[in-house]
């Protein structure tokens, strides 16, 4: 059974205030690129719907997609939305990581 990733109510309802705000559907896309300062980096985007492979989690009616690929690197992780002094973010925390950087966008495996 594939791993599954889970969206806290914090970041649902912040993916919630960013689609009512853009007139979109309450859906985040997570993908995995290369590049950041350990080898991969996380990317968000607000999504239309899901494509037929992808992995859908929902936490009160908003929906987090993961591609197949992507899944292999964060699955079981849980996205998060926190706010701090130095800003608000997304925030991933991915097991599977054995590496991070200060910024908490990219990571290493």
């Amino acid at each position: 059974m594939a791993e599954t990733l889970t969206l806290t109510p914090a970041a649902a309802k912040r993916v919630a205030w960013i689609a009512e705000k853009q007139s979109k559907p309450a859906i985040l896309r997570l993908s995995v690129e290369g590049g950041g300062c350990s080898g991969f980096q996380y990317k968000f985007d607000l999504a239309d719907g899901a494509q037929g492979d992808d992995s859908v989690s929902e936490t009160d009616g908003v929906k987090l997609l993961v591609d197949p690929i992507s899944l292999d690197l964060v699955g079981g992780s849980i996205v998060d939305f926190v706010e701090s002094l130095g800003g608000a973010a997304f925030k991933v925390e991915n097991p599977k990581a054995a590496a991070g950087c200060g910024c908490g966008s990219s990571f290493g495996i």
